[in-house]
């Protein structure tokens, strides 16, 4: 099943997406609720009936009439006020190849646990405009990814336990300025500024019944479901990054046992995989200029539009705005010799 949250009267409204029309939810079944949040918070009672909803609307119980085109409306992000947003770092190719393209060695501890960190869950966005301020553009980035959405409360949660905890996949776009990230994460205390501003999510969640012709074991050692889904980021037209969720080493189940552990985990948290191999430019420019010391590294400008796409997940699009605000804090920054 594919949810999808999109703007109706200046709210958000849930419909489910079936051969590009959306039903609203409470107008095929009448206990279901309008959006995303109710309905994550009692998963387990609303689910069945949303997938008897779609079963009728496939054998034409339920009128098509009830639907409307997908393309005639706002679509906003799949869960547009998510309870929190956490990142992961799924991808030991990417992890690997970055440091390396910095000259930094792998560190041993990728292979031991998994790490994530919070993000600004009210930055959360779905596809459209990307707002950018002046400092972003200094070396402005995406981050190819899929995230999955939390659909029942736990706290310690087991890796062996923790699929079902899941409501399904969606593609997220982290999107990243990398000067800012680069100079603050000298301090060692983790990204703020660099990765606050957007955080793009959609066009759909797509419920785990739906992907269970895409599962496939997960890599030796590791506990829980993984996907054989092809991940592509097109910009301008023109595809960059090549990847497939397959090539998650840690698993989202294992991300959710890390992230539980003594923490509270509720319905509508967001997780990331983190970037899949070949998902984003600081990556991409890194291994050209190692090939090629004149390289012209490539970052995202105002006007680009970025597209990803995973199998399954649909396309996420986004467009970069520049803010008419001119104010830099790279500006404010205080420089003391001696």
């Amino acid at each position: 099943m594919k949810l999808v949250s999109y703007l109706n009267e200046g709210h958000d409204q849930l419909a489910i997406l079936v051969d590009g029309l959306l039903y609203d939810t409470e107008l095929i079944h009448p206990d279901l609720p309008n959006s995303i949040n109710l309905f994550l918070n009692y998963w387990e009672d609303f689910l069945p009936m949303a997938q008897a909803a779609q079963i009728a609307i496939e054998q034409g119980n339920i009128s098509r009439e009830k639907g409307i085109p997908m393309a005639s409306v706002d679509i906003i992000a799949p869960v547009p006020f998510p309870s929190s947003c956490r990142d992961g770092y799924a991808f030991h190719q990417h992890v690997a190849t970055a440091r390396r393209n910095r000259g930094a060695k792998m560190i041993p501890e990728f292979d031991q646990y998994p790490v994530f960190y919070f993000t600004n869950h009210h930055s959360i966005t779905g596809q459209g405009a990307i707002k950018c301020m002046p400092d972003h553009f200094e070396k402005l980035d995406f981050e190819l990814e899929a995230a999955i959405v939390i659909s029942k409360h736990g706290r310690n949660i087991r890796a062996e336990d923790a699929d079902g905890h899941i409501a399904g996949l969606m593609i997220l776009n982290d999107f990243s300025a990398r000067r800012l990230q680069m100079e603050e994460m000298l301090l060692n205390l983790g990204p703020a500024k660099g990765k606050d501003f957007a955080t793009a999510t959609g066009p759909c969640l797509v419920t785990l019944d739906e992907l269970q012709p895409f599962e496939m074991p997960c890599k030796d050692g590791h506990i829980g479901k993984n996907w054989s889904l092809r991940m592509q980021c097109r910009v301008n037209g023109k595809q960059v990054s090549d990847g497939n969720l397959k090539d998650m080493d840690w698993t989202f189940a294992e991300i959710i046992e890390r992230a539980s552990y003594g923490a509270d985990l509720y319905p509508g948290d967001i997780i990331g995989s983190g970037t899949v191999g070949t998902g984003c430019f600081l990556e991409l420019n890194g291994t050209a200029k190692l090939n090629d010391a004149d390289y012209e590294e490539q970052w995202l400008k105002e006007g680009d539009e970025i597209e990803l796409e995973i199998d399954g997940l649909g396309i996420l699009k986004n467009t970069i705005v520049r803010e008419e605000d001119d104010f830099s804090i790279l500006g404010r920054k205080i420089n003391r010799e001696g």
